[in-house]
């Protein structure tokens, strides 16, 4: 068995996707997931120091 069928083995696929209902938005939760890890992912790419900034700094 292929590692990828055992991941799908996990999770139920036969039935229908759960849906968050808030207001006017309607999205899946597969797909809030994904905006959440998106969002995350910007806000920590935003306060993460860039790699060559601290030898930048000791050079001047």
């Amino acid at each position: 068995m292929t590692p990828l069928a055992l991941l799908a083995a996990l999770f139920p696929l036969d039935h229908l996707g759960h849906y968050i209902h808030w207001g006017w938005v309607y999205i899946s939760d597969a797909n809030a997931i994904v905006v959440a890890l998106m969002i995350i992912t910007f806000v920590v790419a935003l306060f993460a120091p860039f790699p060559g900034r601290s030898r930048r700094k000791e050079s001047r």
